[in-house]
């Protein structure tokens, strides 16, 4: 018996290295991801691999959410490639936000999702996006201040 347990652990590994990867992110899944919550705010905080301030913004905004849990709804969305999922994930735990939903870029051109989620948006990282319940939204590049931070819930 526990020969059979021993001989399944590695059929089991790539289910463990798979437990906290990024969910792909494609042009037709935005809209859902843009849809106003039913109360409070979504905030969906944009980063990069090669991003300088990503990971103090995705530390900020999870105290912050962690501070507000029925107000905010926060998901880490990365404009790397899906296929870069393994270091995503190093990244993100490396942070300390690795709990957090994760989402990563599956499209041939980033720059449509880019648009897709904000128009107005120009690429920069960090970006932060809040959706509101009423359908409002506003964005902020750049790293996130105490008076920026206290303008999301």
């Amino acid at each position: 018996m526990i020969r059979r347990a021993l001989l399944a652990v590695p059929l089991m590994l790539p289910l463990a290295a798979q437990a906290g990867a990024p969910v792909a992110l494609k042009a037709e899944d935005v809209p859902g991801l843009l849809k106003p919550p039913a109360h409070g705010v979504r905030v969906l905080a944009l980063w990069g691999l090669d991003c300088a301030y990503c990971e103090s913004n995705l530390q900020a905004l999870m105290k912050l959410q962690r501070a507000h849990p029925r107000e905010i709804e926060l998901i880490a969305v990365a404009t790397d490639s899906v296929q870069q999922s393994v270091a995503l994930e190093q990244r993100l735990h490396a942070a300390g936000v690795d709990t957090l939903p994760s989402r990563a870029y599956a499209d041939a051109t980033p720059e449509r999702i880019n648009y897709l989620i904000d128009p107005d948006w120009g690429g920069e990282l960090p970006r932060t996006l809040i959706i509101r319940a009423d359908g409002s939204r506003s964005g902020i590049s750049g790293q996130l201040t105490p008076a920026k931070l206290a303008t999301i819930p």
